[in-house]
């Protein structure tokens, strides 16, 4: 019984906020240094520059365990009775970020073994529920909260949806909108306008839960949102050239993302259970 506890305790204190917080930190600054000190290209045996299968596969890496452990996170959320902003929210993100995950992994093996860069792929039907996911999880939390923004906030959205909407907007038209492939082309815009709504989106739900018990970690979504949209937008400007490689700096930010989400719902359970605390509190007095 006394070692059951004790591993219990020990548990506890492995999955500490604190802990948790450290190694999402730990693991977005690896993929830094990462990015930074091994995403040269170097000759290949053709001599022409590429990078290394072995790099590709460490950026496949990172991107995935960020994104896992993000929506392990989140489904820890959801199976909570005491969570803040609604287990709902966090059942759709949690399955955005697996989504996310599987996608990534599909689209990293097609491109490291089968050599194969299609317009379209499976990996293309789990992205598409990614943002589907998240889309219904972050209108479901504006929805959940009465909106209340001043005027000023409201234009602060309006200013971000149009500069947002702008710049995929100009990337998009520097490159010809039409493939030859329907499918390519829907799933083309489908991400652009994506892209931009879940950017509106983040935006209201930074400025509406500010100030309230559960603020942080929603700038913290917030945060991985437009993370999303820095990395997405970067990979369709630079897959305009015909010499784009994967694993390209910015794509770091794809990893970022994932690590934010996950830091957002580690900061939504801490707070829930801080709330239950003080509630309990108050009842003992």
């Amino acid at each position: 019984m006394s070692n059951s506890y004790d591993n219990s305790q020990s548990s506890k204190a492995l999955l500490s906020t604190r802990n948790l917080i450290l190694a999402s930190l730990a693991w977005a600054v690896l993929a830094l240094l990462y990015y930074l000190l091994f995403s040269a290209k170097t000759p290949d045996s053709g001599g022409n520059l590429a990078r290394a299968t072995w790099y590709i596969l460490g950026t496949n890496i990172f991107e995935a365990v960020a994104y896992l452990s993000a929506g392990a996170l989140c489904l820890r959320n959801w199976l909570s009775t005491q969570i803040v902003s609604g287990r709902n929210v966090w059942l759709l993100i949690g399955l955005g970020m697996v989504a996310y995950a599987i996608g990534g992994i599909i689209f990293g093996y097609t491109e490291m073994v089968l050599k194969q860069n299609p317009d379209v792929s499976l990996s293309d039907v789990f992205f598409v529920m990614t943002y589907l996911f998240l889309a219904a999880g972050m209108v479901l939390a504006v929805v959940s909260r009465r909106i209340n923004l001043e005027r000023q906030q409201w234009l602060v959205v309006f200013a971000i949806g149009v500069c947002g909407s702008f710049l995929a907007w100009w990337i998009s038209g520097q490159k010809p909108t039409e493939t030859g492939n329907l499918m390519a082309d829907v799933l083309n815009w489908f991400y652009v306008v994506s892209d931009v709504f879940l950017l509106i989106i983040a935006t209201t739900l930074l400025l509406a839960f500010w100030g309230g018990l559960a603020s942080l970690s929603w700038q913290m979504i917030a945060s991985a949102t437009f993370s999303l949209y820095i990395a997405d937008m970067w990979f369709k400007y630079a897959q305009q050239s015909p010499d784009y490689q994967s694993g390209e700096l910015l794509e770091v930010f794809w990893v970022f993302s994932g690590v934010l989400f996950g830091v957002g719902a580690i900061l939504e359970y801490d707070a829930s259970l801080n709330r239950k605390r003080r509630a309990s509190g108050r009842k003992r007095t």
